[in-house]
């Protein structure tokens, strides 16, 4: 559990930084959002299964990982 609250804060520390940066150029807040998210818009569908098959897998060892550690604790 604690690898994936590292994963999404570092993701949306990177992202505010992304933004912000953005913005400090003078780019209003939708075009910046814009440019953070583009490079998923021109992925290809096997890149995208890829993406989320990837993100999956995280998430369930995760989860995994979790229940086994409460279930041992117990």
């Amino acid at each position: 559990m604690k690898i994936m609250s590292i994963s999404l804060l570092m993701m949306g520390c990177l992202m505010g930084f992304s933004l912000g940066i953005d913005i400090f150029q003078g780019f209003d807040v939708s075009q910046a959002l814009y440019n953070a998210l583009s490079p998923f818009r021109v992925m290809e569908v096997a890149e995208l299964f890829v993406l989320f098959f990837l993100l999956f897998l995280f998430f369930a060892e995760s989860t995994y990982l979790f229940i086994k550690k409460r279930n041992q604790s117990k």
